[in-house]
């Protein structure tokens, strides 16, 4: 077995340390504590955690003969406008759905203009839902 050029060696070392910093050829236990080993774990829970979410949303769920997604099943689709009460397919309506609660042609005709009435938990009445011209 050939015998280890220390000279090289520490040549090496120098030349890493000349281009990179000290910290390059220090051992890695140098700098090690109590509290980075519990920062350390601590990370390695919450990567465990977020991997096993990420698992369990591809799992798959067999559904009359076809393989589906988890994913796809728990989720909740708001499709009917609670105001209006209509269906929708449109991707506008689903952008208004999420922030008002409504559809467009309801964002249009009750909330525009008037965000802040809305947000505050103002509806329109019963009666007043299919009056095109009704303005407050």
């Amino acid at each position: 077995m050939k015998e280890k050029d220390y000279e090289y060696i520490a040549k090496v070392e120098k030349a890493i340390e000349d281009k990179y910093g000290e910290e390059t050829i220090q051992n890695p236990r140098a700098n090690w504590d109590e509290n980075k080993e519990k920062e350390y774990l601590e990370q390695i829970k919450d990567l465990q955690q977020k991997q096993r979410k990420i698992s369990e949303a591809k799992d798959k769920v067999e559904v009359d003969g076809i393989l589906m997604s988890k994913k796809l099943l728990s989720k909740d689709s708001k499709r009917a406008c609670p105001v209006c009460e209509t269906y929708s397919f449109q991707i506008k309506d689903d952008v208004y759905m999420n922030k008002f609660e409504c559809c467009y042609g309801c964002y249009v005709q009750w909330v525009e203009g008037r965000e802040e009435r809305w947000e505050s938990g103002w509806r329109p009445k019963e009666h007043l839902k299919n009056e095109k011209d009704y303005e407050e």
